[in-house]
């Protein structure tokens, strides 16, 4: 299944492959070069398919839990001063996406959006110390009763050039629904409270709408 995000991507990459590969026949006459040629065309179909592939993820619902919003790897846990809306320290952490992972977005906790906003802005590397201040990105902050405030926030990279926010201020959502796409590597900061339970590690390897980053602290 291929997200709707890349569908209109897939389809000129489709063509565009089709398109080189006759004139490659037509006017490459070397075999081995031909050859070559085609199977490089053909990897970068296979790379375009693999960037919107969207898998399903069984998310199991718990109001007590945060799920991690992304594929990827855990490259932050720190306490932060979260300055855009909570105005005040919150633990950060921070999951880098590599191109080879899925792209799909998806809510940590199940509740109200009860703040989405998009800034323009740089695209620096994902892991750059400013980036989540300087480049594009989207923050989204979703309240339950259970667990409280979570903010997560999608940042564009050095190749990511859209990212795309499905949130709307009074939505209600469910964890692990989808809450946006971003195109070509990125990363996705969550900002909890001071309190909760961490229960990833740094370099840990984490699955979108399915791996628990965090636990209500009782």
């Amino acid at each position: 299944m291929f997200h709707k995000e890349g569908h209109k991507i897939i389809f000129l990459t489709f063509v565009f492959v089709v398109g080189c590969s006759l004139l490659v026949d037509n006017f490459i006459p070397i075999t081995w070069l031909r050859t070559i040629v085609l199977i490089v065309l053909l990897a970068f179909l296979i790379i375009i398919l693999q960037f919107f592939r969207n898998p399903k993820r069984h998310t199991v619902l718990n109001n007590k839990q945060v799920v991690s919003p992304v594929d990827g790897k855990v490259v932050v846990i720190e306490e932060v001063f979260e300055k855009e809306y909570f105005n005040d320290k919150r633990l950060q952490v921070s999951i880098f996406m590599s191109p080879i992972n899925v792209h799909v977005t998806r809510y940590p906790i199940s509740g109200n959006v009860i703040f989405s906003k998009y800034h323009p802005g740089k695209f620096l590397v994902a892991w750059h110390p400013k980036a989540s201040e300087e480049n594009e990105r989207t923050t989204v902050v979703v309240e339950n009763e259970t667990y409280g405030k979570v903010l997560h926030r999608q940042i564009a990279g050095a190749l990511a050039k859209r990212i795309v926010n499905y949130a709307k201020i009074n939505d209600k959502v469910i964890q692990g629904g989808e809450s946006g796409f971003i195109k070509f590597g990125s990363r996705v900061d969550l900002f909890l409270p001071l309190d909760t339970k961490i229960k990833v590690k740094l370099n840990q390897k984490v699955r979108g709408g399915e791996s628990i980053i965090a636990e209500a602290n009782d």
